[in-house]
């Protein structure tokens, strides 16, 4: 009852006008909140501190995600993204530096030198502006609270502060993820702390406060469906833990408040010309019950999508679960009725139907085919349509 208590004391501080918002007590962070403010900008640390070497290395990180093949180089979503970021870090935005990484996980990661990392698995998370900032806040707060400093200094153990620095010279897509992973395993106090700030930076900024519990949910959903149990935490959620309190909490300090700027259409404007290339990457997980329970939301949201009627049928069709077959035949068979479906749809067409009726699979390839004969699979598939469809 205590803890209940000290988040609506929060909640209505919050709405109120923030400087009240937590007589909270500690168990909303490690240091008492009804004082919080943001504070003034960071100016850079002497190189000989434990900042200064923090600073360093991610500088020396940051210059391989700028170089990365991976950063998404859409100008104008990078303008968007920036916007987000830079609405709610206020004073400090000239510090932040926003790079979007085409890594098929859930997350953002902000780094003591101001590099903010928002990775394209995020992107295809979150159904609105208003929830991205819920997420970038949430990472934004971390920024401002310098819990990644304090993480550091923790480690008093020289051995396991070695091993921790030793994650900044991993390299590639496994690297960026245990590095991510590990900077943002944060202590429960600077979770909740962190939540509560993102709140306020939210509330400043004008969105609605209400979608920044949604996602929280939604992960919970998608967590439940993953094959692999903990791999699968590790893999998709490390840095940002599904929880059903803190999403109950976040209802609670929300409710409190009015509405605000939710930001779907803007959102959807930016990210539509990638979510293609978006939904390959993350099939590519292999994560398939994870992936149909995105697809089913995307296509609540866009029930009009023949691709997503494609991405979903071959989801199905690659985990060959029990009824998936048929499923997906009814989503490939959606996605054609619906029109502009993809090429790829008569492929997945084709591989459903090899065994039960070669000619109508050899129709379907063909007709992939003449849709896409410079397919990178083309010679294969015409080897099929000469075995007949098998």
């Amino acid at each position: 009852m205590m803890q209940r208590r000290a988040w609506l004391r929060a909640a209505c501080g919050l709405c109120a006008s923030m400087p009240a918002w937590a007589h909270a007590s500690s168990e909303l962070g490690p240091a008492p909140l009804a004082e919080w403010s943001r504070p003034e900008r960071f100016p850079r640390p002497d190189l000989s501190s434990d900042e200064g070497g923090l600073w360093a290395l991610m500088d020396r990180e940051e210059t391989k995600v700028r170089r990365s093949p991976f950063l998404m180089k859409d100008p104008e979503l990078l303008a968007y993204l920036r916007s987000v970021a830079n609405r709610l870090a206020g004073s400090h935005a000239p510090d932040l530096r926003v790079y979007p990484v085409r890594t098929p996980f859930f997350n953002a990661s902000m780094a003591p030198n101001g590099m903010l990392q928002i990775w394209s698995g995020l992107l295809l998370r979150v159904d609105n502006e208003a929830q991205l900032a819920a997420v970038l806040g949430h990472e934004i707060g971390h920024y401002l609270q310098r819990h990644t400093l304090q993480r550091v200094r923790d480690l008093k153990d020289k051995a396991a502060a070695s091993a921790f620095i030793g994650l900044f010279g991993l390299a590639g897509a496994l690297g960026q993820l245990a590095l991510a992973a590990s900077v943002q395993s944060f202590s429960r106090d600077h979770e909740r702390e962190a939540d509560i700030i993102g709140l306020q930076l939210m509330h400043e900024a004008g969105y609605d406060l209400r979608e920044a519990w949604k996602i929280w949910d939604y992960v919970g959903l998608e967590m439940a469906a993953g094959q692999g149990g903990a791999s699968s935490e590790r893999s998709l959620f490390a840095s940002h833990p599904p929880s059903a309190e803190r999403s109950e909490k976040l209802r609670q300090l929300a409710a409190a408040c009015g509405g605000g700027l939710v930001g779907q259409e803007a959102f959807e404007q930016r990210l539509a010309p990638h979510r293609f290339s978006l939904m390959e990457d993350e099939l590519k997980r292999g994560q398939y019950g994870m992936s149909l329970v995105l697809l089913d939301k995307l296509l609540n949201r866009h029930p009009r999508s023949a691709d997503l009627y494609f991405f979903r049928a071959e989801a199905r069709r690659l985990r060959a679960a029990e009824q998936d077959r048929e499923l997906a035949l009814q989503d490939l068979q959606m996605a054609i009725q619906l029109g502009s479906e993809p090429a790829q749809v008569h492929r997945s067409l084709g591989y459903l139907l090899q065994q039960q009726d070669s000619n109508r699979a050899g129709t379907a390839f063909a007709t992939y085919l003449q849709r896409a004969p410079d397919a990178p699979d083309a010679a294969l598939i015409k080897t099929y349509i000469q075995e007949g469809g098998n």
